[in-house]
């Protein structure tokens, strides 16, 4: 089978298209034809081998663990382990594979059946592939946050695969939407629902005066300090993404701003695949759109990868295979 391996960390251009062997699921695992896979922040990372702790994961001075990124997948059921009852050949799902070893960008891959979900019929596999991290880390945020209806919310990073969730889904809830992105991707997040947009190239949301019921981040790219300004007295920040300085400050810092005062802040850590049945009812409704900015075919993906790492996407970025 053909899939985009990389051999050493570094940009996209250590991506390579290369015949492997097809992988043979396990007594509880199924084989899945990949048909489409979305990119997220965590391969981004691990393609160049950053933060440290991913190289823990991957492997210390090049990839051995994983040789093939891709977390987010849709596709269909092509063969069954033994001991593997949920799906049957022919199924059509999708599901996060981080916790399975990633794997797909490549055209066939193996995943333990709870990293799956059937996909709904009126979903396209582009939409599927879209959704598991970005619109999980959107949710489980916003759970984090307390996110209530009237609640003042502000999303940073709005404009990205999971902040183009979080911005729904606030609105879903009834929550006043400031969004925060770059000058040309304004009208976009707009586009998705929200009540008020900030340029951060222009404006420093955290000394513009005004303060928030809940701030989800996905980019972190301010002190603790900077974000406790803009929260309400019982405000909640929560951080979803950004560099591994600012989230260990979140960590521990963040902890005392907690418990010495009445604003609560701190660090989600994803739970893989763990709330998607909501993401398809809001989906289902209406209520949240996956938004994709571009695809490319398998073999594109170190343009992909460069697309998504120059920070130009708008949305989610998605491997196709068919």
């Amino acid at each position: 089978m053909k899939a985009m391996v990389y051999h050493e960390y570094g940009l996209p251009d250590v991506l390579r298209l290369e015949e492997v062997a097809k992988p043979a699921p396990g007594d509880n695992e199924v084989l899945i034809k990949v048909v489409a896979a979305s990119i997220n922040d965590w391969d981004w990372q691990l393609l160049q081998g950053i933060p440290f702790a991913n190289r823990m994961m991957a492997g210390l001075f090049r990839p051995k663990k994983i040789k093939i990124l891709g977390s987010d997948i849709a596709g269909r059921i092509e063969a069954a382990g033994k001991n593997a009852k949920r799906f049957r050949p022919g199924d059509e799902v999708f599901g996060d594979l981080s916790g399975a070893g990633f794997g797909g960008f490549a055209e066939y891959v193996c995943a333990p059946e709870d990293a799956l979900t059937l996909k709904p019929v009126g979903m396209t596999f582009e939409q599927a592939a879209a959704v598991p991290q970005a619109g999980l880390l959107a949710l489980q945020g916003l759970v984090k946050g307390h996110v209530q209806q009237a609640h003042t919310v502000l999303i940073n990073g709005a404009s990205g695969g999971a902040g183009s969730f979080a911005v729904q889904i606030a609105k879903s809830v009834g929550a006043e939407v400031t969004g925060v992105c770059r000058t040309q991707k304004l009208d976009f997040v707009r586009s998705l629902g929200a009540d008020h947009v900030i340029d951060y190239t222009r404006e420093d949301f955290t000394r513009n005066g005004q303060t928030y019921d809940l701030i989800l981040d996905m980019e972190a790219y301010h002190s603790v300090f900077d974000y406790r300004r803009a929260l309400n007295a019982g405000g909640r920040y929560v951080a979803a993404g950004g560099p591994t300085a600012n989230i260990v400050q979140v960590i521990f810092l963040g902890a005392w701003i907690s418990l010495t005062s009445s604003k609560k802040m701190g660090l989600l850590l994803l739970k893989a695949n763990r709330g998607l049945s909501e993401i398809i009812k809001l989906i289902e409704n209406g209520e949240v759109k996956p938004v994709i900015d571009k695809c490319f075919p398998l073999g594109e993906a170190p343009d992909a990868m460069r697309y998504f790492g120059e920070g130009r996407k708008m949305g989610k970025v998605v491997i196709t295979l068919e």
